[in-house]
């Protein structure tokens, strides 16, 4: 089932999410939704805030990227099947130099802005069978895997960018609130007002 997005300014996306356990209801269910989600709102990841729950559970399909002409071969086909879920993930190194990339949300549509994030990064989790994983990851995948996590935390991409920046789109965070926009997929907006 493809859940509806939660907009900016919900008070749920600034949460700092709870761990789970295996016995948290509906999990596979859960995870099939927000893959159904993910994938028909043409994101590349889904954290669990974003569809209204605070808990420490994001999935992330990097393959969109993999159909950029300027990859390197090796790189390309590592996106092209970076498909998991980080259950009660923690971030324990970030390494390397901090570098640009244009990012965007499905919680804060039709805003794109740069955003600096370290290259590579080591973080544990445990995957949708609870086994545990510590992974070391770089490039893209490793900065989409930095956007989903700061979900689970209550950061949003936004909070990264400079203050003129944020002055800058003032208005149209606002209007995300309020539900003022046209987005091509379902979303839940704080502040819409019922007719």
């Amino acid at each position: 089932m493809i859940l509806p997005v939660t907009a900016y300014g919900h008070p749920i996306l600034r949460k700092v999410g709870v761990e789970i356990d295996k016995d948290y209801p509906n999990l596979s269910e859960l995870l099939e939704n927000m893959r159904e989600t993910m994938v028909s709102d043409q994101g590349v990841g889904l954290a669990a805030p974003q569809i209204g729950k605070a808990i420490r559970l994001f999935i992330v399909d990097t393959s969109p990227f993999a159909e950029d002409d300027e990859l390197e071969d090796d790189e390309r086909a590592f996106l092209k099947n970076f498909k998991k879920v980080f259950i009660n993930a923690k971030i324990i190194k970030e390494e390397g130099e901090e570098w640009p990339f244009t990012e965007g949300c499905l919680s804060i549509p039709d805003i794109r802005e740069d955003v600096f994030r370290h290259e590579k990064i080591t973080i544990e989790y445990v995957d949708e069978n609870f086994e545990k994983h510590t992974d070391v990851i770089d490039g893209l995948a490793a900065r989409v895997v930095q956007h989903e996590y700061d979900h689970t935390e209550g950061i949003m991409f936004t909070d990264k960018i400079s203050s003129l920046k944020k002055r800058l789109i003032k208005k149209k965070l606002e209007n995300i609130t309020k539900g003022k926009i046209n987005p091509d997929y379902r979303m839940k907006f704080p502040q819409l007002k019922r007719r």
